[in-house]
């Protein structure tokens, strides 16, 4: 094949490093485990945020957890059943979070003091199974809102935390439609105008 037809073939652009240079920096630095170079988010910013996430995580799995065994009435027991699943599924999120400060190089805080003022979303017993219902649809609002946030503040320089909120969000926003039917089939009303 003529050299001229073989650069028409290669994509456009500059390639970002040649293999060489790639196994290079590979070998500086060992202490930053997976931070590399090319990593371009502050590190100790990323980890202080991911803190936050991780307090807000465990709060739900606390409210979830104590929700599912308090939650009474007629009609609790499938309630019940949900507020475990998805306590369940905040549990998987936070030890995805607290994995993530790890890879960092951070220490993921599971101190339980100051754990309310660390976390985005608040613990909230309720009154009844509907409250309990409508708390839990606040938290998830709350952190479906803040979560898109850091998503957008992310961005390109640290994908690998974006792309594991974006699917912690997307489970955030099932939780947040589960919670919503809950309090419309237990209120008797939509709290969303229909499209």
């Amino acid at each position: 094949m003529p050299s001229s037809a073989r650069k028409s073939a290669e994509p456009s652009g500059a390639f970002l490093s040649d293999v060489k240079t790639l196994r290079a920096r590979a070998r500086q630095r060992l202490g930053d485990g997976a931070v590399t170079p090319a990593y371009t988010a502050d590190v100790r910013k990323t980890i202080d945020i991911l803190q936050t996430v991780l307090a807000t995580e465990i709060v739900c799995v606390l409210r979830y957890t104590m929700h599912s065994i308090a939650a009474s009435g007629i009609s609790s027991e499938a309630v019940r059943a949900e507020f475990a699943e998805h306590a369940a599924e905040e549990q998987r999120h936070m030890t995805e979070v607290a994995e993530r400060i790890n890879q960092l190089g951070g220490k993921p805080d599971f101190n339980p003091q100051g754990l309310a003022s660390r976390s985005a979303s608040e613990y909230k017993e309720g009154e009844d199974l509907v409250d309990m219902i409508r708390e839990n649809l606040i938290a998830e609002r709350i952190a479906c809102e803040h979560y898109r946030e850091l998503i957008r503040y992310f961005g390109n320089d640290d994908t690998t935390t974006r792309v594991m909120l974006e699917g912690i969000l997307g489970n955030e926003e099932e939780h947040a439609n589960d919670m919503h039917d809950l309090l419309v089939a237990h209120e008797g009303k939509p709290m969303l105008p229909s499209a």
